[in-house]
């Protein structure tokens, strides 16, 4: 196999595990439209975790937002504030 069919091989997800989040389910390949789709894994057990692995990312993603814009989003001097 030359480098380019690996690379070819490698972004197409077709040997990789990804995650229906219309259907909750594990699906080994691309089956499902790209729109319902979480992936790739590498493994059944990756993906049947990918809604927890997207709320720790998200949370994460939002704790460094609110350190970016000067609020703490852990502190809870924060909490119940917002627009009024």
């Amino acid at each position: 196999m030359t480098s380019r069919e690996e690379g070819a091989a490698m972004s197409d997800g077709d040997e990789k595990y990804w995650y229906n989040s219309e259907t909750g389910q594990v699906e080994f390949g691309m089956i499902s439209p790209s729109l319902d789709r979480v992936g790739p894994f590498d493994s059944a057990a990756e993906a049947a975790r990918a809604p927890e692995v997207l709320k720790e990312r998200s949370r994460a993603w939002a704790e460094e937002e609110a350190a970016e814009q000067g609020w703490d989003a852990k502190s809870s001097d924060a909490k119940g504030q917002g627009a009024e």
